[in-house]
Parts: structure tokens; C-alpha cells; sequence
């Protein structure tokens, strides 16, 4: 992903598709207190209640009653209800808090809350009105009447530190005497994970060899989706698997009372709680699997697609669905990685996997997909898409009335590229060649590309200018950037990573295949780095660049590259160019880990490279 900066997407409450015996919320895991014991493993849990304010006031402690309202005059963000803090014009404070238990043996905790600031005021400099959040003691942010915003945007903080507390956590709005200032609220929480729930020691990746089957069918406008998923997987640890999560990512695009993926009729496991904000769904599995045994869970599957031009949303009459079939969660030595999804960059950590996925559509939609697609006729007026794809990490698609140009690249991939209306057919064209010739371009320094067809999706409305999946690209017309996400098919895609933890493996790497597919050296680009802080590294995780998003695009893409470019020039050109293609190559449809590159760059040169790491930042 090449990240731009945000802005609101607008969306309101959203229609949930309707399921048979569909899994309801979860309510929050019984907080515990910490004690002098050993660490506690880490229970992943939501610890904030009530925080779309659906379910009345509690545990809420307001200053006045109506802060928590569904009165008109502002929208909730999901659901009806919202926290209005001020707006009246007037001098006035108004809080919001409830305590909070945050688990100890958790490495990650992360608050995140949408806000929306409405004011009156017209000034450009001056902070007349404010709203503070605080955890314990502690101001965590300040946001006033120069936030102002057309909608919500959300916000997040990392607040690791205070596992194994009982906090109080709170909202504080303070409005002068002159024009008003409304802060919104909606949609609070507070998740935690990492920290490992299973013994530490066994390194082994598992549920591994994933096989998906999918049969969905849409409605008249591809905005919503009904059917049945299956996936098959095998216990490669030796600790025995008693459970599996999948990560329902997309509900991060709507709220707990609003679920635009709903999961039902579970068969080969019982489903638990929802925790991290509804996007990870527990399945007790009917016996404990062994090392070598395989299991398969069915369910009944429905898919809602919010309004927006996001990786998971709709433009008009065209629908990008990324990240909105439910994946297997990966556990290790770690424990489950069970992540809060971020906007900021990814989240998503999966293993290589096969898909089947049959999508009934109406013949008047284009529907491009991961993997190699073929068409079927339907019942009346409508075209069933059948996509395959094997050893690939996630399952994406689009629908919508798309105008489609294809090519085959010189080195015979072939490339589709679909554009919404308003795309012109040279800017189409443009991009055909752009893809024909970057696929090429980092083919023959990675490795052939595995994939067969390669689908990209244009669109100029997307916020976040591009977003990379197996075979799929979503992208801006832009050169630079559609090169990026092709390059993505190798880091991340072919080689993988753990994107929430290690984010710089994917997009460092990529930005620099990038400049190497655009005769882009990077010289003297080090020269320019300045650290915001002595906690600042290119291997920080999305937790910490969470909590400092204005670094993570300079940091992560641009300093990440110039260190890649750095070690190319320290090591040598054809030194680099082996290291990068043999590393691709051991690590092909595996996963990528920090140490392993520092060792692979270490065996690959006689020079020592401690005092590079540790110059770069690189830690791991």
C-alpha cells in the first residue's frame, strides 16, 4: 500500500447482509487484575464496553445526561447512537469515562476511536476549543476546533504500557464563551493481543496448507453477498491445535452492531466470542489436532460492501472488495497473532494458501479476482466467475461496470486493467503498459511471477493511492505507484510477512524494487534522515506507527529504501542483486522475518554488518 494522507470516507450506518443463525458480538472477556505471579499469557480482549453507545449508558459515567444521545443534529458513525461532547456555543465541559482492564501478558494494546470535529469557528490558528483523552493519569491526545473535519476519521494510540492495569479511561470536552464546537464520538475501543497463548518455543507456522473453497452470489449492484465457505487446513506443530481464529478484517469498516461480514451456521468447530472489534472470531475445534491431522470448518458467509472508495467499499456502481473473505489467523512461538486492523498500512499476516471461489453475479458486471478467472453463463442474465489461485495469501475481487483493455507483457504475463468511468482510455492505456512493463521489471530481479494473469483495478478517487493482493491491484493512475503494487506481488505476496509486525519487509522492499524498476538509485537519499526520536526505527511495528502516523510513510518507505540502497552500495551491486533474488527464492510462498534478511545480507558479504544495522535502525 502506498499510503496518502487520510481524510473522512463518509461512511454511515451500514446495512447488514441477512444470514441464517448469525454470531453475535461478544461481550468483552472478564478483565482480571494483575498479579506478582509469572506472566499471565496473553487472552486477546476488547476492554472497552459499550463503546458504540448502542447498548444505553453503562458503564459510561457522563457529566450531564444526553453527551451519550442519538438526538438529530449530528450521525453516528455505526449504528444510531453516538457521544456528543459540547456544540452549544456556550461556556461548558463535558466528560465521558468508564475503567478499563487491560490484561497483562499482552504485548499490543491499542485504543482507537472515531471522531468527528464540527465547529463554527473560522479561525486558522487558535485553539479556543478542546477535547482531551486521557488514560490514568495520563493525556494520551488533544484534539480542538482546528481539527475540523467533514466526518469521522479514526484515531488510534498504542498503550502497551499499560498492560496488566486497571485505568480509568476518559473524554473530556471543554468549549469557551464564543462559537461552538461539537466534538463526536463513536465507535470506541481498546484491543489487545500478542504475548502468546500457547507454550513458547515451537517456531512452527500452523494451521498450514490452507485450502479455500467459496461459492457466494450477489445482489443486482455487487454491494452485497450471500453464501458458504469452507476451508480445509493441517496442524504442522507439534502443539496440539484445540482451536483456530478467523479474521473477519472488514468488520473494522463498520461496528460490532453493524457487521458487514457476518459469519453463521458453523459446521466442524463451535464458534466463540468476537474480540478485536469484531474482526477476530474464535472456532473450538471438536478435538484437539495433532501434529499432521487436517480439519475442515464450514460456514455460512454474508458480505455487506460499505459506501466509499476504499480497499473494502464502493464508488458509485463499482465495488472493491479486498480483505472481505474470512482468513485463517497464523500462530507460532508467539502465540496467535491476532492484530488490530490498521488503517495506516496492513495488518494482514496469512499463510500461502489455495483458493476456489465461484461468484454469481449479473452478466452487466465486470467481476476481475485473484487468480485465473472463466466464465460461465448463469441463471437468466447473470455469469458465474470462477477465480483459482494457488499459494497465494489473500483473496481479493471487484465488481462493477468496468471498462476492461488487456495486453501481455514481453515476458508473457497476461495483464487486464479495469477502470471505473471517468478514466480515460489513454490514462488506461498508460497503465497496461506500466503493469506489462513492471512485472517484467521485477520478474527478472525476484524471480518469474507465479500468479498467471494480473488484474489492476483504477480508480483517481482512491484515498490511499494503491493496495496490493495476489494477482489484484487497486491503484490511482500513477506510474510510480502502480509499480509499487506490482512489486508487492513479490514482498509480501510470494515472500510474506507478518505486515502489523515488521511492516518495512513488504514496503521498504517494495519502494525499493520500485526505484530500481524506474533507474532510480537512491543516491545520497540517507543524507537526508532525521529521527523524530530515539524510540524511531524502520522496524517498528504498526503499533508504534499508530501512534506516530505522520512518520510512517517517511520512515518506513523512505528511509527503508535508502537503507536497502545504502547496503547495496556498501555490499555491491551484483552482491545485492544475488542476495535479494537467492533470499526470494529460499523464502518463495514462505515468510519473511527481520533476523533472517540480517543473517542472509551477513552471509552473503565478508563485511561485517553490526554497525550498519544498528546506523539504520534495523533491529531484529
Amino acid at each position: 500500500m502506498r499510503p496518502t494522507p487520510h481524510k473522512a470516507l463518509g461512511i454511515g450506518v451500514l446495512t447488514v447482509a441477512a444470514v441464517a443463525a448469525l454470531v453475535l458480538p461478544g461481550t468483552s472477556a472478564a478483565a482480571r487484575p494483575a498479579t506478582a505471579a509469572a506472566p499471565a499469557a496473553c487472552t486477546p480482549v476488547q476492554a472497552v464496553a459499550n463503546g458504540g453507545f448502542e447498548s444505553g449508558t453503562s458503564p459510561w459515567t457522563q457529566s450531564t445526561s444526553g453527551v451519550i444521545t442519538s438526538r438529530s443534529g449530528q450521525t453516528a458513525h455505526g449504528g444510531s447512537s453516538y457521544a456528543w461532547l459540547d456544540g452549544t456555543g456556550g461556556s461548558r465541559t463535558d466528560t465521558l469515562s468508564q475503567s478499563v482492564t487491560i490484561p497483562s501478558g499482552c504485548s499490543t494494546a491499542s485504543l482507537s476511536y472515531w471522531l468527528h470535529v464540527d465547529t463554527a469557528e473560522t479561525t486558522t490558528s487558535t485553539a479556543y476549543d478542546r477535547l482531551t483523552v486521557k488514560l490514568g493519569g495520563s493525556t494520551l491526545a488533544t484534539y480542538s476546533n482546528l481539527d475540523k473535519n467533514t466526518g469521522y476519521v479514526r484515531k488510534t494510540v498504542d498503550v502497551s504500557s499499560y498492560a496488566g492495569q486497571t485505568v480509568g479511561l476518559s473524554f473530556t470536552g471543554t468549549e469557551d464563551a464564543g462559537l461552538r464546537t461539537s466534538f463526536v464520538l463513536d465507535d470506541v475501543a481498546l484491543d489487545t493481543s500478542g504475548g502468546g497463548t500457547v507454550p513458547p518455543g515451537d517456531s512452527t507456522r500452523t494451521p498450514a496448507a490452507p485450502a479455500y473453497t467459496v461459492s457466494l452470489s450477489s445482489n443486482s449492484t455487487g454491494t452485497v453477498w450471500n453464501g458458504h465457505e469452507s476451508v480445509s487446513f493441517t496442524n504442522a506443530s507439534a502443539t496440539a491445535l484445540s482451536e483456530v481464529y478467523l479474521r473477519l478484517w472488514d468488520n473494522h469498516h463498520g461496528s460490532c452492531d453493524a457487521m458487514p461480514i457476518q459469519v453463521g451456521n458453523v459446521t466442524g468447530g463451535t464458534a466463540g466470542a468476537l474480540s478485536v472489534a469484531c474482526t477476530a472470531l474464535k472456532i473450538d475445534l471438536p478435538a484437539p489436532l495433532a501434529q499432521g491431522q487436517s480439519a475442515t470448518v464450514g460456514f455460512d458467509l454474508g458480505i455487506t460492501v460499505p459506501s466509499g472508495s476504499d480497499r473494502f467499499g464502493h464508488d458509485g456502481a463499482f465495488n472493491f472488495i479486498g480483505n472481505a473473505l474470512p482468513v485463517l489467523a497464523v500462530r507460532d512461538s508467539a502465540g496467535w497473532h491476532l492484530d488490530p486492523y490498521t488503517d495506516n498500512g496492513e495488518s494482514f499476516y496469512s499463510l500461502a494458501a489455495d483458493f476456489k471461489v465461484s461468484l454469481d453475479h449479473p452478466s452487466s458486471l465486470l467481476v476481475p479476482a485473484t487468480g485465473t478467472s472463466a466464465d460461465t453463463p448463469g441463471s437468466s442474465g447473470r455469469t458465474v466467475t470462477t477465480a483459482t489461485a494457488a499459494k497465494v495469501r489473500d483473496f481479493a475481487w471487484a465488481a462493477g461496470p468496468f471498462s476492461k483493455i488487456s495486453g501481455t507483457s514481453p515476458g508473457g504475463v497476461a495483464v487486464n486493467v479495469y477502470s471505473v468511468s471517468g478514466i480515460s482510455s489513454a490514462s488506461a492505456q498508460s497503465m497496461l503498459s506500466t503493469a506489462k512493463s513492471a512485472v517484467d521489471a521485477h520478474a527478472a530481479r525476484f524471480g518469474a511471477y507465479p500468479y498467471g494473469e494480473l488484474d489492476a483495478v483504477i480508480d483517481n478517487t482512491y484515498w490511499f493511492g494503491g493496495m496490493e493482493y495476489p494477482g489484484f491491484v487497486l491503484d490511482l493512475v500513477s506510474t510510480t505507484a502502480l509499480t509499487h503494487e506490482i512489486g508487492h506481488q513479490w514482498w509480501y505476496g510470494i515472500v510474506g510477512d507478518d505486515e502489523y509486525n515488521s511492516p518495512w519487509l513488504d514496503e521498504a522492499f517494495t519502494d525499493y524494487a520500485t526505484d530500481l524498476a524506474q533507474g532510480i538509485t537512491g543516491t545520497n537519499c540517507w543524507n537526508s534522515v532525521s529521527w523524530a526520536s530515539g524510540a524511531e526505527k524502520i522496524t517498528n511495528s504498526m503499533a508504534y506507527w499508530d501512534a506516530h502516523s505522520s512518520r510512517y510513510s517517511t520512515v518506513v518507505y523512505g528511509y527503508g529504501k535508502c537503507a536497502l540502497h545504502d547496503l547495496r552500495r556498501l555490499i555491491g551491486d551484483s552482491t545485492m542483486t544475488k542476495l535479494l533474488k537467492d533470499y526470494a527464492s529460499a523464502h518463495w510462498y514462505g515468510v519473511s522475518t527481520t533476523a533472517e534478511f540480517k543473517a542472509a545480507a551477513q552471509a552473503a558479504t565478508g563485511t561485517d554488518l553490526t554497525s550498519f544495522w544498528s546506523q539504520h535502525r534495523i533491529d531484529g
